[in-house]
């Protein structure tokens, strides 16, 4: 087997009046992410590392937020999207694992939802996706409730034949 890893990042401003989506869920909140799409920090994160480990760039490339067809577009499709180059390349994820950085909400009670959601997406076992929830101690814009942030490392794989 070939093993590769890739890694994602991505945050989104924090704004009253929008719908907060995280890995495919919606939470109860006051405030949703600001974004072309709309803004699950997490989903983008996750289609990034698998971007970046196939070397198929970034989800800028794919999805440009300079583009109406990509406008309000729901990220559960776009990382459905990213997970099909992923696998016509060759490459299956084996695992992830992700930490979303905010202060409020708190994200335990659903971080089971967004584990079943994203195991889906990626096509593994949910016991393969790992979500984590941090803050950051009040300090950066995260800290201030400004914005919400997500890092997300994959693990692909494919026969060496």
């Amino acid at each position: 087997m070939i093993f590769r890893t890739g890694f994602g990042y991505d945050s989104h401003r924090l704004v009253a009046g929008r719908p907060f989506l995280l890995g495919g869920v919606h939470i109860p909140f006051d405030k949703g992410g600001l974004g072309h799409s709309d803004a699950d920090v997490l989903l983008h994160a996750i289609a990034d590392a698998l971007l970046g480990a196939v070397a198929l760039g970034d989800i800028g490339l794919h999805f440009p937020d300079t583009s109406a067809q990509w406008k309000d577009a729901d990220s559960r499709q776009l990382l459905a999207h990213v997970v099909g180059l992923v696998h016509a390349k060759g490459w299956y994820v084996g695992n992830m694992d992700c930490t979303v950085v905010l202060e409020l909400p708190k994200l335990r009670p659903h971080v089971d939802a967004m584990r079943q959601v994203i195991a889906e997406l990626l096509e593994v076992p949910m016991d393969a996706v790992s979500v984590k929830a941090s803050t950051n101690e009040k300090m950066g814009f995260t800290g201030r409730g400004e914005g919400v942030a997500a890092y997300a490392v994959v693990l692909v794989q494919r026969s060496n034949g």
